[in-house]
């Protein structure tokens, strides 16, 4: 399916995440403030009756139709929140079964495949939780794994980027034991981490010239060797071979004086060595509307940066900020891959 700029997109899929955590009230709360929040049309891929217990729990009056495809979501979306229904299950908010990870794996295959063959224009994955979807089967570390290995792209060419209104972050190493950080760390993986973000920016984000803050992974990005050699031995080799690559890059950074106000505005990412280097700066300063967004794969794919939250789930108080977020964000994206296609990639004009 091809999609010039002059036509409309095709609506986001947004995969419902676990029944039984916030996600499925997030999507209902995303739909009853689209008006509000400008979101281009969406449709969730799941179980309507766990959207009608959901949105019940939640004191949402919204009109839920199902959907046979994702071209029939334009004309429902207005007036209700179309839905690919997948089946009954039962609503048990804050009560994970495998029965519902096995609805939420379900999903993620069925909107990762849409947006693969062009029936949607961009993936929005609700949150998991990935020990339970172990449980039924799912031999990716995590969602993000699983959809570049759909899209046929290697794991170390799908980096996680968090966005928000005040700062974006990659982290070069993600979900490892801190202790493992130094010994994982090699110039090459810094260089190809940042020259995917850096394209990224450029292709998704409308970022004519990214500049790239790399942060050190010692204190004071080492003092010279005094507090750890990675910094001169790895970071300084790699910042090197980017910018000689043409990529405005600077570091190593101290991690601890490149996030405030006044070092936040002369850069347009952080990539940063390990998990809470990057992330504890983007929580605590955009907890509510941060957005982990996949870089590096042939489609959009974009999920809100919090966890199943099972603990709130169905008692109405989780926000929808970052959800509403993640669509917005994958729609401007797409919206811009339309405009600006890859050479080889522009619509027949004949068809």
């Amino acid at each position: 399916m091809t999609t010039s700029p002059q036509q409309p997109l095709p609506p986001i899929a947004i995969s419902m995440g676990d029944p039984a955590g916030i996600g499925p009230e997030m999507a209902l709360a995303a739909w009853a403030l689209s008006a509000s929040a400008d979101l281009p049309p969406f449709f969730v891929v799941g179980s309507r009756a766990v959207l009608a217990a959901a949105a019940m729990a939640r004191g949402l009056h919204i009109p839920i139709v199902a959907i046979a495809a994702p071209d029939e979501a334009a004309a429902v979306f207005e007036t209700a929140l179309p839905v690919i229904d997948l089946g009954d299950l039962a609503y048990t908010p804050g009560e994970p079964d495998d029965a519902g990870a096995a609805m939420a794996l379900r999903a993620l295959e069925l909107a990762t495949g849409l947006v693969r063959n062009g029936a949607a224009s961009a993936l929005v994955t609700g949150p998991v939780a990935k020990s339970r979807l172990a449980r039924v089967g799912f031999s990716h570390p995590g969602q993000t794994e699983f959809v570049a290995h759909a899209c046929g792209i290697a794991p170390e060419n799908a980096v996680m980027m968090l966005a928000g209104p005040s700062l974006r972050v990659v982290p070069v190493t993600v979900h490892v034991a801190l202790h493992s950080v130094a010994g994982l760390l090699t110039a090459a993986l810094i260089e190809n981490r940042a020259a995917i973000t850096a394209a990224a920016l450029q292709r998704d984000f409308g970022v004519a010239n990214p500049r790239l803050a790399v942060a050190g992974l010692n204190p004071h990005a080492g003092e010279e060797g005094r507090m750890g050699h990675e910094d001169g031995d790895v970071i300084v080799p790699a910042v090197a071979a980017l910018r000689a690559a043409g990529i405005d890059a600077t570091g190593p950074l101290p991690a601890d004086t490149m996030f405030h106000v006044q070092a936040r505005a002369t850069y347009d990412v952080a990539i940063c060595m390990y998990h809470d280097q990057a992330l504890i700066p983007i929580k605590a300063l955009d907890f509510d509307e941060g957005v982990n967004v996949t870089l590096g794969l042939p489609i959009i794919r974009t999920s809100p940066d919090h966890g199943t939250a099972f603990n709130i789930a169905g008692t109405g108080t989780a926000r929808p900020g970052a959800t509403i977020a993640a669509i917005r964000m994958a729609g401007e994206c797409a919206a811009r891959r339309a405009a600006n296609p890859l050479p080889g990639t522009m619509p027949d004009a004949t068809a």
